[in-house]
């Protein structure tokens, strides 16, 4: 699969895709005999995971790692595996504080609601009039 077709199926631009590869958070790429990429289904598969990990705000730097234990084979296994479980445990933290701000907003939005549900009230003239 092309950088193009994989950029589009991912909806991540080309050139992050290169940055990616260039520092390490993507395995090197397949390439044709001309030098043009050639994602294979293995390439796309770390495309899904970084972009998955990306997206829920995991550091470039600890995906780096990853990646880069990943390389050094089965020996890392259990490396791996604490970085995986150090990461959720930083990112359920943020999910508990997102979640307390959710509740807040939630909280808020149902005074507003109430308020101007009271005022919407005084406002409307009184039924049969």
């Amino acid at each position: 699969m092309l950088i193009a077709e994989v950029s589009k199926k991912y909806d991540i631009s080309a050139d992050t895709l290169r940055y990616y590869e260039r520092i390490g958070l993507l395995p090197s790429v397949t390439r044709t005999p001309n030098g043009i990429r050639d994602y294979s289904e293995s390439d796309c598969n770390w495309v899904e995971f970084i972009k998955c990990m990306r997206g829920a705000g995991l550091p470039v730097e600890a995906l780096i790692e990853y990646v880069s234990l990943y390389q050094e084979g089965d020996s890392t296994h259990e490396a791996r595996r604490q970085l995986l479980i150090e990461q959720r445990d930083l990112l359920a933290g943020r999910v508990e504080e997102m979640q307390k701000t959710l509740d807040r907003l939630n909280y808020k939005i149902v005074n507003y609601d109430k308020l101007l549900g009271s005022v919407k009230d005084k406002l409307r003239p009184p039924k049969g009039k």
